[in-house]
């Protein structure tokens, strides 16, 4: 079975998501293997990255040395508060919030794009679902400090999706786009948000973001709202799933019950499947420059991580 293939060929902290996510094992049964995970030399230099949390401008939401980026992927294979850098960086996100519950990042606009030039606490709609996220998946109390922010990015909600929205502070700044288009990365990860908040008020909301998705496949020949393909780069199999990519796009749309059988979400499967090996693995055809040293970070050989995201929405981990 590929699951076990995964196993033999992996790092310990792809196998500690392995177990953790796919096998259901109990974090209590993982102590050895998790502590093998944190002297991990990779592992280490991002938990040391993050309790410098807003050390790095948010300036490209696009630069996966991000600490937003470094901490979802921290917590996606497993890791939690106990330990202590992830706790730290937890700690001085929610020191930044705003009075509608949105927490804010540390960023610069110049004013020739809107802003006011100088380095400030704000938040884009690009950025601010991620650090809510965050914030669920470490743990944190979703009624005490999350459900107010929730509710306020989802009352942006507009019928073709999430548009490019920013708080106050940072001025009139807007991506490059036509103010009444959706922002298809805003859509895309506040979907991802509300897929995983403990409401199902949002079933509605997620049903019709979920089409919009699909509708911008079924369109990407001729609609590019502010400037997101999804040609020949977006097809490209690419990982961490930290943007607007086909891998990214089809692991948020696998969480929607309702499109499975959607014709629109089976065409974005069947290309990721054509590009399996025959060992049923995936290599990847995109890498982000600055990931060099991460097995996913080159394009010669099968990525035991990107096999990982690609085999769950096709249903072939097992």
């Amino acid at each position: 079975m590929l699951i076990y293939k995964l196993l033999d060929i992996s790092e310990e902290w792809l196998q500690y998501a392995i177990r953790l996510n796919i096998l259901h094992e109990k974090k209590e049964d993982l102590l050895e293997l998790k502590d093998r995970v944190l002297k991990n030399e990779k592992i280490k230099t991002y938990l040391n990255d993050i309790t410098d949390y807003h050390n790095t401008l948010v300036i490209n939401h696009k630069n996966p040395e991000l600490p937003i980026y470094k901490l979802i992927f921290l917590l996606d294979i497993g890791l939690d508060c106990s330990v202590s850098e992830i706790q730290i960086a937890v700690n001085e996100i929610m020191k930044h919030k705003d009075n509608n519950g949105v927490y804010q990042s540390l960023t610069f606009i110049p004013k020739h794009f809107g802003g006011n030039g100088e380095d400030t606490f704000g938040w884009c709609l690009c950025d601010a679902p991620l650090l809510l996220h965050a914030l669920l998946k470490a743990g944190i109390d979703y009624e005490t400090h999350i459900k107010k922010g929730v509710d306020y990015l989802s009352s942006l909600f507009c019928d073709n999706g999430f548009p490019c929205v920013v708080s106050s502070e940072l001025g009139k700044f807007r991506g490059p786009g036509r103010k009444d288009d959706c922002c298809p990365y805003a859509t895309l990860i506040m979907l991802n948000l509300l897929l995983d908040v403990p409401e199902a008020k949002y079933k509605a909301t997620i049903n019709k973001l979920a089409n919009v998705l699909l509708t911008l496949w079924e369109n990407s020949q001729n609609s590019h709202p502010y400037m997101f393909y999804m040609g020949t780069d977006f097809r490209k199999l690419k990982a961490p799933s930290i943007w607007y990519d086909i891998v990214s796009v089809v692991n948020v749309l696998n969480k929607c019950d309702t499109i499975k059988n959607d014709k629109r979400y089976r065409e974005m499967l069947l290309i990721i499947q054509s590009k399996q090996s025959k060992d049923g693995l995936f290599t990847p055809e995109s890498i982000y420059q600055k990931l060099k040293g991460w097995e996913f970070a080159q394009k010669k050989i099968p990525s035991p991580y990107l096999s990982y995201l690609c085999l769950k929405p096709l249903g072939q981990i097992w």
